[in-house]
């Protein structure tokens, strides 16, 4: 039977379309932009790169302070679409700004409140999953999202690089052409948001029965307090800390880093672009494998790719060597993203979607300050960034071992709960 996506997925599948529009640009342009501002305040290539880190290290410990609060709160009744508004506002306002400055320092700080604003969008964005689809459906549901999402982003993506690296041509300064890119993605990550925010309704919620921030303390210290006893979520966070660590500080420092080499500028940009490419096919291939394969069986696979991955990159200098790069991370970014996001969405009680993805968070997009810190660290300190990269391999083996473990507690656990229900029958 050929699968069907219904209105409210497509609506929630739109909105990564929007929202990766964003991420795409902080992982392709926008460093290489930060390099010209840092290179006109005679700022060094390492200096540049680790500033960069830093920048997105702050704005991920921030998100990781605020997302479990925030996506604990957003749990009561009508809360969610209210935080997912206030969040993409500051999200698309900051894009904005961010086009009309002209000062490195400002920008780093514009860029940590703007980055900050997309996170915690997508913190209520991800828990929104349990609301919009069923579990059966979420592994492909999920996998469409990042799918359409990379080939999507595309659009407003080639219109940036067109201004950025025809501004000469077309009469315009590169402050301008990137001013006028900045625009572009915040009006498309903003439309492509509208459906969603109109006709998404919150299903699963806890009642309002007192003041909902206190009330959401309470809730998230219990839920912190009772995970030991979930020992299967448990694990499966502390793997997620480790292997998708290492998948977000590639995804924030694959330019930065092709650029302290020294590398061509456009090549990169067009490298990049070729991994929201590959990416497009290659996660709707894995989602539907996952209808007849075991998802956690694909989530290890890729985790083992991605170690091969780091350590293809530490031996990177030269052009050909990050094309090849960008396509063998396009065929695994999005898959190990999306089969972790619905895993987990099957895995967590429904009706505390968001304080979950809230603690998610602190394990995957707010637990990056480590990757991109330790590869900043380590740069400054040995003069060579190959060396920083490198460091990344520890965190997916650690990664591996943690995951195998949580897979087998889950299954331990529901072959447990099936047993008193085989029992009911049987009797």
């Amino acid at each position: 039977m050929k699968f069907k996506l219904t209105a409210l997925e497509k609506q929630w599948i739109l909105y990564d379309v929007g929202n990766s529009a964003f991420i795409l640009l902080v992982s392709t342009i926008i460093p290489i932009y930060f390099n010209y501002l840092a290179d006109n305040a005679n700022i060094s290539s390492v200096n540049y790169l680790a500033y960069w880190g830093y920048a997105a290290s702050i704005s991920t410990i921030l998100v990781a302070l605020i997302g479990p609060i925030a996506g604990t709160i957003s749990d009561t009744r009508s809360y969610k679409k209210k935080f997912f508004i206030l969040s993409i506002g500051v999200g698309i306002a900051g894009c904005i700004i961010l086009g009309f400055l002209h000062s490195w320092i400002w920008f780093l700080g514009i860029f940590i409140i703007t980055k900050v604003g997309y996170s915690s969008a997508n913190i209520f964005y991800d828990s929104m999953l349990t609301d919009i689809t069923v579990s059966e459906r979420m592994d492909r549901v999920s996998s469409h999202g990042y799918a359409w999402g990379y080939i999507g982003s595309c659009i407003p993506f080639i219109a940036s690089l067109g201004l950025v690296l025809g501004a000469g041509k077309l009469g315009l300064t590169m402050t301008q052409a990137m001013a006028m890119a900045f625009c572009i993605v915040a009006v498309w990550w903003l439309v492509s948001s509208l459906p969603l925010i109109k006709n998404y309704r919150q299903i699963h919620y806890v009642e309002k029965s007192g003041n909902a921030a206190k009330e959401s303390f309470g809730r998230l210290f219990r839920t912190l307090k009772d995970m030991k006893r979930q020992k299967h979520i448990f694990m499966f966070l502390l793997a997620f800390f480790f292997y998708i660590d290492g998948v977000y500080t590639i995804i924030d420092m694959a330019t930065a880093y092709g650029t302290s080499l020294g590398l061509d500028t456009t090549g990169l940009l067009l490298a990049l672009l070729l991994t929201q490419i590959v990416a497009f096919p290659c996660v709707l291939i894995f989602a539907r494998i996952a209808q007849k394969q075991d998802t956690t069986r694909l989530i290890s696979i890729c985790i083992v790719a991605y170690l091969g991955i780091t350590l293809f990159a530490m031996q990177l200098d030269s052009q050909l060597e990050f094309w090849i790069l960008a396509i063998c991370v396009g065929m695994f970014q999005g898959t190990v993203q999306a089969l972790s996001r619905s895993f987990f969405a099957k895995i967590i009680p429904p009706d505390k979607s968001g304080e979950y993805f809230g603690i998610l968070d602190i394990c995957g997009k707010g637990a990056s300050f480590l990757g991109t810190t330790l590869v900043s660290i380590i740069s400054q300190i040995t003069g060579k960034v190959n060396l920083g990269v490198g460091a990344l391999a520890i965190m997916f083996i650690l990664g591996f071992v943690f995951f195998r473990r949580a897979v087998r507690l889950t299954k331990e656990l529901q072959s447990s709960q099936s047993e008193p229900n085989t029992m009911t029958t049987t009797s």
